[in-house]
């Protein structure tokens, strides 16, 4: 019986990280041109810097 229990737990861990996968996945393609630009920014800005 114990073995049962130990396969559940681990059966809805698995279910837990693909739902949160499917979530940040949604979230990237929401967000895309935003993510992109700040990206974009972000590089320009380090590379146009002098250290």
């Amino acid at each position: 019986m114990k073995l049962a229990s130990v396969n559940n737990k681990q059966g809805m861990e698995m279910v837990q990280v693909a739902i949160l996968i499917a979530i940040a996945i949604a979230l990237g393609l929401v967000f895309k041109s935003q993510i992109g630009a700040f990206v974009n920014k972000v590089f320009g800005d380090l590379l146009g810097s002098s250290f």
